[in-house]
């Protein structure tokens, strides 16, 4: 009998975790537009880089879509006069740390001026996309 209250205590202990898990599926995340349906508005942007058509040398790449296990990441890079003036997320899971990673990966990048940033805790998938994308963007820009 002496055992088993502690049995019982720890046993009770060890299942708190599980029975709190929420699944990391985002609730209000919006469905993809159907195919009659134009694409989704966008919200607003607080972009506050020079519109690439009012910039001379100003150049807008799309990096490549990059799979992941959580969905495609797709980013586009606002180059002016070679240096990265803005970062746009094109595709991006709807996720919650993904949500909250992609500000911080797009202020490192503006940063570092490269794709050679660090990933964002609890967001390492989306980081290592968002890397990948940004690299094959900066890649055109030089041809490499």
């Amino acid at each position: 009998m002496r055992r088993a209250l502690p049995v019982l205590v720890l046993s009770v202990a060890a299942l708190i975790p599980v029975w709190r898990y929420t699944p990391s599926i985002a609730t209000s995340a919006q469905a993809p537009p159907s195919p009659t349906e134009g694409p989704a508005p966008s919200a607003p942007s607080s972009d506050t880089s020079v519109p690439p058509s009012s910039s001379p040398g100003t150049r807008v790449i799309a990096g490549a879509t990059i799979p992941t296990e959580k969905g495609d990441v797709q980013v586009e890079v606002t180059l002016t006069a070679g240096r990265i003036t803005a970062v746009k997320a094109l595709k991006a899971p709807a996720h919650p740390q993904t949500t909250a990673a992609l500000p911080k990966l797009i202020e490192a990048t503006l940063e570092a001026q490269s794709a050679d940033i660090d990933a964002v805790t609890g967001a390492t998938i989306t980081s290592d996309g968002y890397r990948d994308s940004l690299q094959a963007a900066l890649d055109q820009r030089t041809g490499t």
